[in-house]
């Protein structure tokens, strides 16, 4: 296991996932004030991969550098706003569903396949 690696891919998924995000919410503010720029932002990312984000921003940057601007700076806020909470809430969340699926395979390990009925057995 490299656990320097992990984390590395763990940081390019979830600066990718901001990125969407970020998207996600300049996509609804420009819904009200500007939708003609809402749709077209929608149009665009619905035939450009949001998969990597850095890749997204790339692409952006030849057709619209305000918006890039805008959205690099939605995700720096975003990604501001949860550092704090992330870490713990991971390690939270990964061992309150390790614990539910541990129960369940206990439960599903410790169930008998077919109980006997005790009828049949005073038919024996």
């Amino acid at each position: 296991m490299y656990p320097q690696k992990i984390a590395q891919d763990t940081a390019k998924v979830l600066q990718s996932y901001l990125t969407y995000q970020a998207v996600r919410t300049i996509i609804d503010q420009l819904t009200e004030t500007n939708p003609t720029l809402a749709i077209w932002l929608t149009q665009y990312s619905s035939t450009h991969s949001l998969q990597d984000g850095e890749a997204y921003i790339e692409g952006l940057m030849a057709e619209n550098k305000e918006l890039v601007l805008r959205i690099m700076t939605v995700r720096e806020h975003i990604a501001e706003e949860i550092v704090e909470f992330l870490p713990a809430m991971v390690k939270t969340g990964i061992n309150k569903d390790n614990t539910e699926h541990r129960k369940h395979l206990l439960e599903r390990l410790t169930q008998t396949i077919d109980p006997i009925d005790v009828d049949d057995l005073s038919d024996l």
